[in-house]
């Protein structure tokens, strides 16, 4: 083995640049992500300014379940998991993200939610005669 050469195993794959040469993603696939990107992105932002849903407890859930594609699309196109066997950690990344991702969003929900209870009174006080 020299400087010049780097040890290769027996398919022939170079551990010191990239052995998984099917893991990256060709223009195809960098372009459907974007174009998922976009419109992921888009359909929320046109329900939030155009008002298409009344409700905004229901607008604001419809946004979150966009935000959620939107996180599963990143992480398949541009960062390449999958559920292949010889990628374990991959799959604990995904799993990991997941719950990091459950987290932020019910937190978020949470926060949101008592300030409006505790920073709004009059929003719940019901008008007298």
């Amino acid at each position: 083995m020299s400087i010049n050469n780097p040890p290769v195993d027996a398919h022939g794959e170079d551990h010191h640049g990239h052995p998984d040469a099917h893991a990256h993603g060709s223009l195809k696939s960098y372009l459907i992500g974007f174009g998922l990107s976009v419109v992921l992105t888009a359909i929320p932002f046109w329900l939030v300014m155009s008002g298409a849903i009344a409700d905004k407890s229901v607008t604001g859930l419809v946004v979150m379940a966009f935000a959620a594609v939107q996180i599963v699309v990143h992480m398949i196109y541009f960062l390449h998991m999958n559920t292949s066997s010889e990628q374990g950690w991959t799959m604990m990344a995904l799993i990991f993200t997941i719950v990091m991702v459950v987290i932020a969003l019910a937190g978020s929900l949470w926060v949101m939610h008592h300030l409006v209870t505790n920073m709004m009174p009059v929003h719940n006080m019901v008008p007298t005669k």
